[in-house]
């Protein structure tokens, strides 16, 4: 790999988090609306990127062989962690929310190990356990009820963004491109929506529609950044740069909605955020052993 390359995915992968923490902060800033609502317009727009994309670069909207499972699951898992996600964002400081779906990495590694028969190791385990008790320190179970159940959805949300996740390599590996799965993705979570949307809806103002639309366009911003990253490096040289999305979102929160978090939460994202650099840095160490 070129030294400009992984300079390259670097930069994509810091601008697909600050383009994720810009969407939640305008999901935030969208108002008490249903998550499942908000998640809606947020899709509807990577539906029509999506196709964009796919009709600019010729690719087919068949599904490949073998795939379909696995597209499925992906945009099953996908639509519950964002409509978890997004209830986090409505209840929760977005610093906090996007830390709880930053667990998704380590919900992967786990669901690895079940469904695509890949082996823990030992430093993996580590680095899962410790991640998880970071997470207790912002979902405080028993502190603060009021919190503790946002927070819990919060954490499913990154449990399904993880599964997703699983499921998209599956995918990938059996020849699916990604902007197929971000379409099938996009357009499965958008029916799924409607059903709730038609019993539970709630009229837009001008503001809320404009706040949902913003969240849609960083959202394909995230996506396809995140997608080009990994096009110039592998994730083994990028994952840890992920994690700045929670800086701009402590920040914008700080900025633009008066969030600062606590000192339990703060610590909470430490443990969390050096659970993800230590296991970047023993993983690429190896991985440099191995090639050595």
């Amino acid at each position: 790999m070129k030294i400009k390359d992984k300079y390259k995915g670097i930069f994509y992968i810091i601008l697909a988090a600050f383009g994720f923490a810009f969407m939640n902060l305008f999901v935030k800033l969208a108002g008490d609306l249903p998550a499942i609502e908000k998640s809606f317009f947020r899709n509807l727009v990577a539906v029509f990127f999506a196709f964009t994309v796919m009709k600019k670069e010729k690719i087919p909207f068949t599904i490949p062989k073998g795939t379909g499972k696995y597209i499925f699951f992906r945009s099953l898992f996908g639509t519950i962690g964002i409509f978890a996600n997004f209830y986090a964002i409505g209840k929760l400081y977005i610093a906090d929310a996007s830390m709880l779906n930053k667990l998704s990495p380590f919900f992967a590694i786990i669901f690895s190990y079940f469904l695509l028969k890949e082996k823990i190791k030992l430093y993996q385990f580590a680095c899962v356990l410790t991640a998880f008790v970071g997470a207790l320190f912002i979902l405080r179970p028993g502190f603060d009820s009021v919190a503790t159940f946002p927070a819990f959805i919060g954490l499913l949300g990154g449990m399904g963004a993880g599964l997703a996740y699983t499921n998209v390599r599956m995918a990938t590996k059996l020849g699916a491109r990604g902007p197929l799965i971000v379409f099938c993705f996009s357009v499965f979570s958008c029916v799924c929506a409607i059903p709730f949307i038609i019993f539970d809806h709630q009229p837009l103002t001008w503001w809320q529609l404009v706040s949902l639309l913003m969240a849609g366009l960083s959202a394909t911003l995230g996506q396809f950044s995140i997608t080009a990253a990994y096009t110039y490096a592998p994730a083994s040289e990028l994952s840890v740069y992920d994690y700045t999305q929670i800086v701009f979102a402590a920040l914008l929160g700080m900025i633009f909605l008066g969030e600062v978090p606590d000192v339990i939460s703060i610590l909470g994202y430490l443990i969390i955020c050096g659970a993800g650099i230590a296991m970047f840095l023993i993983r690429r160490k190896k991985e440099k052993d191995q090639t050595g």
